[in-house]
Order: C-alpha cells, then sequence, then structure tokens
C-alpha cells in the first residue's frame, strides 16, 4: 500500500470513528480498539451522547452522514429482512440517494475517456442539465448523430475510488469485529460485507445493467404491451451507458395519468403481471420497481383490440372502450434478481404449503431455500409456523396482503437466525415494492389474485413428463457418483474402526430418537439371527429327509411346508419393517 493511500485510508478511519461516535455508536469505537484515531476521545464521546433518537435513526444517520457507499449499502441491506430487526429496516428504507449533480465539464470528461471520441462527434445534441442525479451517477437527455433521441447515464467522477476504499476499510471493520465480538460473528460480518460489495459492485459496472436489461427484455420480445429500453453497446462501457429515452408519465403522477385517461385499475393489473411473470416465469426480475422506474405510455395502435383489463372481461367489457390501453415502461436495471429453477419451485412450495395449512410443508420449504443453523431451536420454529399459519386459516386466499405475508416469513427467519439466499431476498422487497405501487393506484386490488394462476402454472410444469424424467435423471447421476465414492469411504470408516478413532457427535435433543433407531436396529438384527437360524434347522432337515433311508417320527407330519410357511412370513414380516422404518 502506498503512502498516499494509506495516508487516505487513516483519514476515512477517522471520518469513519468520529461518525459512530456522532451518532451514539462510541461503545462500538472502543470495542474495535479505534479510539488511538481520534484526539480527545473522551469529550468527543461525550458530547455526543444521543439517547432520544431510536437505533436505526442513528444507524441512518451513520450511513447518510458517510456518503455514497455506506447509503448505497444502507439500501441493499434493507432487504435483508433475514438479518436485521423490522425497526433498523424501516429506517434502512428510508436512505435517500438524492446528491446534487456534478458540472457538465466532468461529464464530458468522463463520456470522451470512455467512448475516445470528441462528444459533439459522437451526439447531435447533449442537455447540460441532467434529468435525474444519484450518488452513483445521472442521466441526461441527448440525440445521437442518426437522430435517435437517448438517454445517457454518466458515472461520477472518482466514485470507483471512494468505494474501494470504503469497502477495503468495511473488510478490515468486520473482521476485526467478527474477532472481538460475539455478535459479529453470529451474523457472519465478513460475509455480509462481501455480499453487499457483490451487489455494489454491479451497480457500478454500467454494462451489467445494460445486459440485466436486454436479458429481460428478451423474455417480452414480441410484446407490444410492454418497453424496455435499447442499449447501443457501441456508445456504452463500465462508466457510460447510452440507452433509448422513452417518454411517459411516470406511476405516481396521478394527475397526469388521470388527465391521460388511462383506468388505474387496468394500469395496476398491468403492472403487476410484467413482474410476477418475470418473476414466476423467466425467473430474471426487476428488483426495484418503484414509481419512478415505471412509466405508463398509451398503446401505439391507439385503440383497443380487446377488453381493457381481467375484470372487465368477465363483466362483458367490449372493444368501444375510449379510454387508452396502457403500454408498461421499466426503467434502471441496476439491481435484478434471478430465481434458479430450484428456487422457484421452493417458493411456490411455500405457498402451497401455506395454503394448505401445512406447518411441515412451510418449514420443508424454508429449510430447502435457506440454511437453518445447527443451533436452532426446532421447538420454538414450529410454534412460530403454527402461529403463522393460524393468522392466515379461513382467510379468502383475495384478502391476503402478499406484502403483509411475506413481511411475516421474514421476521421467523430473523428470529431463528435463518440465513436466506440474497436474491430470495430481492424477490421479498421486490413483492412488497409491488404491492406498496399497487395498492396507491387501486386499494382493492388483490396481487395475490394476479399471482396464484402463476404459482399453479409453475407447480404443473414439475409434473410433466419431460422435467420428471430430468429430475430423474439427475439422482440416477448423483446415487451413480455416491455408488463410486462407497469403497474409498467405507476403506476410510473400516481404518478409522481399527484405530478405534471412530468419531460419534450426538446433541442431546437427538439422544431420544437416536435411541428409537437403535431398539429398531437391534430387534431386527435379532429378529435376523433367528430367522436365519430357523433357515438353518430347515436346510437340515431337508437335506436329513433327502438322505435318510428310515422314516422318522417327523416324516408323519408336513414339517417342511409348515416351516418354509413359517420362514417366509417371517421374512416378509421383516421385509415391511425395513420399509415403515424407512418412510420414518
Amino acid at each position: 500500500m502506498t503512502a498516499i493511500r494509506r495516508l487516505r485510508h487513516l483519514q476515512r478511519y477517522r471520518e469513519i470513528a468520529l461518525a459512530f461516535a456522532r451518532n451514539g455508536f462510541g461503545y462500538f469505537v472502543r470495542e474495535l480498539g479505534l479510539t488511538r484515531l481520534i484526539p480527545h476521545w473522551r469529550s468527543v464521546e461525550s458530547q455526543h451522547h444521543q439517547p432520544t433518537r431510536t437505533t436505526g435513526e442513528r444507524l441512518r444517520s451513520f450511513l447518510q452522514e458517510l456518503g455514497p457507499t455506506f447509503v448505497k449499502m444502507g439500501q441493499i441491506a434493507s432487504t435483508r429482512h433475514d438479518m436485521f430487526p423490522p425497526d433498523i429496516i424501516e429506517e434502512l428504507q428510508r436512505l435517500q440517494d438524492k446528491v446534487p449533480p456534478f458540472p457538465f465539464e466532468e461529464v464530458r470528461r468522463v463520456v470522451e475517456e470512455e467512448l475516445g471520441s470528441p462528444l459533439e462527434s459522437v451526439y447531435r445534441s447533449f442537455e447540460p442539465e441532467p434529468v435525474a442525479a444519484a450518488s452513483i451517477g445521472q442521466v441526461h437527455r441527448a440525440r445521437l448523430r442518426s437522430g435517435e433521441e437517448v438517454a445517457v447515464k454518466v458515472q461520477r467522477p472518482g466514485i470507483l475510488k471512494t468505494v474501494e476504499t470504503d469497502l477495503d476499510i468495511l473488510r478490515h471493520l468486520a473482521r476485526m469485529a467478527e474477532h472481538r465480538l460475539q455478535w459479529a460473528r453470529q451474523y457472519g460480518a465478513s460475509e455480509l460485507v462481501e455480499e453487499l460489495a457483490a451487489s455494489l459492485g454491479a451497480e457500478l459496472d454500467y454494462t451489467h445493467e445494460g445486459r440485466s436489461s436486454e436479458r429481460i427484455a428478451a423474455h417480452f420480445e414480441g410484446r407490444k404491451d410492454i418497453r424496455i429500453p435499447r442499449i447501443w453497446w457501441d456508445l456504452s462501457s463500465r462508466r457510460v451507458l447510452t440507452m433509448e429515452f422513452i417518454p411517459g408519465i411516470q406511476l405516481h403522477d396521478a394527475a397526469a395519468l388521470e388527465q391521460a385517461g388511462f383506468d388505474r385499475t387496468e394500469i395496476a393489473e398491468a403492472v403487476c403481471r410484467v413482474i410476477l411473470e418475470q418473476v414466476f416465469l423467466s425467473g430474471h426480475f426487476h428488483a426495484d420497481p418503484h414509481p419512478g422506474n415505471v412509466l405508463i405510455l398509451p398503446a401505439a395502435e391507439g385503440k383497443r383490440t380487446g377488453p381493457r383489463s381481467a375484470s372487465a372481461a368477465e363483466g362483458g367489457a367490449d372493444d368501444s372502450d375510449p379510454r387508452p390501453r396502457p403500454v408498461i415502461g421499466l426503467l434502471d436495471f441496476g439491481m435484478t434478481g434471478r430465481l434458479t429453477p430450484g428456487m422457484k419451485e421452493h417458493f411456490a412450495s411455500l405457498i402451497i404449503a401455506l395454503r394448505r395449512q401445512s406447518t411441515d410443508g412451510v418449514i420443508q420449504a424454508i429449510e430447502a431455500m435457506g440454511l437453518i443453523p445447527e443451533s436452532a431451536d426446532w421447538q420454538e420454529l414450529r410454534r412460530d409456523v403454527d402461529r403463522l399459519r393460524e393468522k392466515y386459516y379461513l382467510i379468502s386466499f383475495a384478502d391476503i396482503s402478499l406484502g403483509e405475508a411475506v413481511t411475516d416469513l421474514f421476521q421467523v427467519s430473523y428470529r431463528h437466525r435463518i440465513r436466506m439466499p440474497a436474491d430470495f431476498m430481492l424477490l421479498g422487497k421486490t413483492l412488497l415494492t409491488l404491492e406498496g405501487v399497487i395498492s396507491s393506484l387501486d386499494p382493492d386490488f388483490s396481487v395475490v389474485t394476479v399471482a396464484e394462476p402463476f404459482g399453479k402454472k409453475l407447480l404443473l410444469d414439475r409434473l410433466k413428463p419431460a422435467r420428471l424424467a430430468e429430475a430423474a435423471a439427475g439422482y440416477a447421476a448423483e446415487y451413480v457418483d455416491l455408488l463410486g465414492e462407497l469403497p474409498s469411504r467405507l476403506r476410510s470408516l473400516g481404518r478409522f474402526v481399527a484405530r478405534g478413532k471412530l468419531p460419534l457427535e450426538l446433541s442431546v435433543k437427538d439422544v431420544d430418537r437416536m435411541m428409537k433407531k437403535l431398539d429398531r436396529i437391534s430387534g431386527r438384527l435379532s429378529f435376523s439371527i433367528v430367522l436365519l437360524s430357523f433357515s438353518i434347522i430347515m436346510a437340515g432337515l431337508v437335506v436329513g429327509s433327502s438322505i435318510g433311508r428310515q422314516p422318522g417320527l417327523l416324516s408323519r407330519f408336513p414339517v417342511l411346508e409348515i416351516g418354509f410357511t413359517i420362514a417366509a412370513v417371517m421374512f416378509l414380516y421383516m421385509l415391511v419393517s425395513i420399509f415403515r422404518s424407512g418412510r420414518k
């Protein structure tokens, strides 16, 4: 590390320590041994003792004070309901990513450095005033030499170095915290920082945003009810993104929507379907559908070709409705999520288990999606899931609040330290945001009613012969690999046994279950020995009768027939007991 970089790091450490102190987290500075960085530490700490503000409020103030990296990481952390309590999440969601725009001279310099040409040779016109500005970058309207109107996203100068410095410091602080603080080890502070750093790194690379945009657009190819900006890759890089400019009405502009004649219920249904189709069908979804990222445009054809909505179709609406059909425009793909086929199936299983009021089904789905720690109290977990199940008992499916159900599930996962995949937590955030947007358009609209057909389709797809055959082939391959490894594993086990070093670890809660298993195994072993002895005796009788010359007393009775019958019954009983134990 160069002297200049060490000095920059030292100065930033001091800023972070002071921000901790100013927001009532002085104890954290003491625990990490950072007090030496601040002269007259005791007086600084006493000046900023603030017992009146909540922990969440102080944390939000701390992050905002330290700038773009910490604000962005706080916004990303606001999706981790499985790791932070609800009051902290609520404050993190209030973090504002609005900063003053940087000068047009800096915009010009970044664009010309990235594209390797003067600004005027690339764009016919380029508006100096940005249409939007944030901590990572800002957006300008421009027109290409060929005439197309575009939006140009330009990254803030120096932001990459700032973020890299902050991430280096955060990694170091996380390691120190894990070494000194038990709660930091429990939460996996270093792992959390790396997860947040990966998300932030993706936002700093505009090519990642462009690829995500095209991936989602490919799913809607040929559709006229959705618009996603086209990307000009020859005019884009990691720090500059040139994309189609889409004019439209922002979703939160209720007055403009009404003036344009749009049906708010129809818009609610259209937005809901677009997002849920991404989640359930393509698996790659826009994870930040807040009103500023959703535009409403009139259909290009200007007249209807069908009923205005599903509800209108049921009511027999005709094609003469004069109101414009809405087209949904999606912007800003800096935050997207991806669900693997397995995660989609687990999510569908969770929904079905909740509908069937199955506690075991809910726990199995949670266990399949997340990582339940060894220290989890399974009895308490079952009680919490039972309470969750009873809360939605006898409630009409259309009356369930999807956002509230997801929040309840996240609270259970937080209470039991169940770590969920980051993309699943993004899905939760997306559904919460979606329900908030929909309720602002039409408070009586049910997101769950629109989601149900997608979930049913997903479950039906699991039962298709091709999917079943594919799953069976996968299991078969796993079993073949397992059988191939079996001899070497048995040899290793034999060496441990021969040395008297067979490791055995039992927890107290497993003892009763293990003893019952051992009882069944010993009983079955004894039964097998009796069956073997009986079989040997019968074999002796068969041999004796075949070589004996004089009839004996036993020859007067059907001993062989009776013996074989008894042996067959014993054998069948043993098979049935084995199959039954396999299901327990």
